[in-house]
């Protein structure tokens, strides 16, 4: 017969029934058992603990507990999960955001529902900005000194655009939220995406080159550039400084809208207009269509108000003008004896203006006589004036008086010696005759004094 011990087991653990003399069993943990084990040990070990670094994903849960994670300021990649009750988030006197460099007080221990190791914070201090929080600092200041987030270099968004681009992960619930609320929003505008990386060391130059084949191609009327929330490490590629600046020389107007309401990147400033979340970059991009359908029927009603108003006052004013004609036909019998007068009044003033004209006739025909008669003989003046400069300009008269012309064979006039040469015919023309030579020398005379 053998015999089976039962030895003594820590709590939670089960020991295996073991013949006496056998060696021991091993032993074997329930999970809570061991999860409860190591928080004892480890709350054992190093009860209270101070610890510094730089926080990480702080979030303020409705209940008023806290949950971040710490992390080393010089970039180490180690992390510690925190939890910091109402109690204790209530003492504290500043206001935490990621970034920020700290010093916690608490205990180590194990949240046994993920099996992770955490600290229950009991007391929080601000140290100083992160590293990366004041690497922001100094990027902000020294793009806002270059003029990229001036305010006068933004432009207007098109009131209604026929296409939008989007910029962001095809991955990324962002989308899901822009394409949701366009879909509900806008449905009659065409969208575009330019998908690219939206987190980690490719995040910023595959964003870049997004940006630059929008606009490139300079399809859509307006840009947005989105992501959904996260840490500051997480939203660190929208403040790469290749990335900002591609955003500010963006030729298409663009909306930034990166993160929650409470996160603002570097590429948020230099947009054109920052949205508090992606889903109110697609509100802030596209009218709703039903808010235009509204304004579009109001700009009708008041068009007709109008209408009825100006067709209103014309009635009126026909009617006016009805009650002032009276009867058409007391007011034509009224023109009629009018016109009668006037015609017999005509009738007399051309049987006056004829008489006088019969009696003045004899004379104002003596008159144009005379006149047609001084005429003339200033006329014949000027004729024989005219024929007396004629007959003195005449050249045959010139050559009565014993002069003669030379002209070519051909009857051209020769007004120049040296225009001819030796062995040259010409001909000598003077008032009773003419005369054919030969030029037998050419000689040039001195210029007149």
């Amino acid at each position: 017969m053998q015999l089976w011990s039962t030895g003594p087991a820590p709590t939670g653990a089960r020991r295996v029934l073991e013949p006496v003399g056998a060696q021991p069993a091993r032993l074997s943990w329930g999970v809570a058992a061991l999860l409860q084990a190591t928080s004892d040990a480890l709350a054992a070990r190093f009860g209270a603990v101070s610890v510094r670094g730089e926080l990480s994903g702080f979030s303020r849960a409705a209940s008023g507990h806290c949950y971040f994670t710490l992390k080393d300021a010089d970039g180490a990649p180690a992390l510690l999960r925190c939890a910091m009750f109402r109690r204790a988030a209530a003492l504290v006197d500043f206001a935490p955001a990621d970034g920020q460099q700290v010093e916690l007080r608490g205990r180590l221990g194990i949240y046994e529902s993920r099996g992770e190791l955490q600290m229950v914070v009991e007391s929080l201090q601000r140290l100083g900005a992160g590293t990366l929080y004041e690497e922001f600092l100094r990027r902000r200041a020294r793009l806002e000194a270059q003029g990229l987030f001036d305010a006068a270099r933004k432009r207007p968004l098109p009131a209604f655009p026929a296409a939008l681009g989007v910029v962001t992960s095809l991955a990324a619930a962002a989308l899901r939220d822009v394409l949701t609320t366009l879909k509900r929003r806008a449905p009659h505008i065409r969208v575009v995406v330019y998908p690219a990386v939206v987190q980690g060391a490719d995040a910023p130059a595959a964003l870049v080159e997004a940006l630059r084949l929008a606009g490139e191609r300079r399809e859509v009327d307006t840009l947005l550039l989105v992501r959904g929330g996260g840490s500051l490490e997480d939203l660190w590629a929208f403040n790469d400084e290749r990335l900002v600046r591609a955003v500010a020389a963006s030729p298409i107007p663009l909306i930034c809208g990166v993160g929650h309401e409470t996160d603002v990147t570097l590429c948020d400033l230099a947009a054109d207009l920052r949205a508090p979340t992606p889903t109110a970059a697609a509100e802030l991009a596209a009218p709703a269509r039903e808010e235009l359908a509204d304004a579009l029927a109001t700009r009708q009603a008041a068009l007709q108000r109008r209408l009825e108003r100006a067709l209103q006052s014309q009635a009126q004013r026909l009617d006016t003008l009805a009650l002032r004609l009276g009867q058409p036909a007391r007011a034509l019998l009224g023109q009629a004896d009018r016109l009668r007068d006037l015609s017999r009044r005509l009738q007399r003033a051309a049987q006056t203006r004829s008489a006088r004209a019969g009696d003045d006739l004899p004379r104002l025909a003596a008159r144009w006589q005379r006149a047609v008669g001084v005429h003339l003989r200033l006329l014949q003046q000027r004729v024989d004036a005219a024929a007396g400069r004629l007959q003195a300009h005449d050249p045959h008269r010139v050559l009565q008086r014993g002069y003669a012309w030379v002209e070519s064979t051909d009857g051209r006039p020769v007004i120049s010696a040296l225009a001819l040469r030796p062995g040259q015919a010409v001909r000598a023309v003077w008032a009773d005759g003419r005369a054919e030579a030969v030029i037998d020398h050419v000689e040039a005379l001195p210029p007149a004094a």
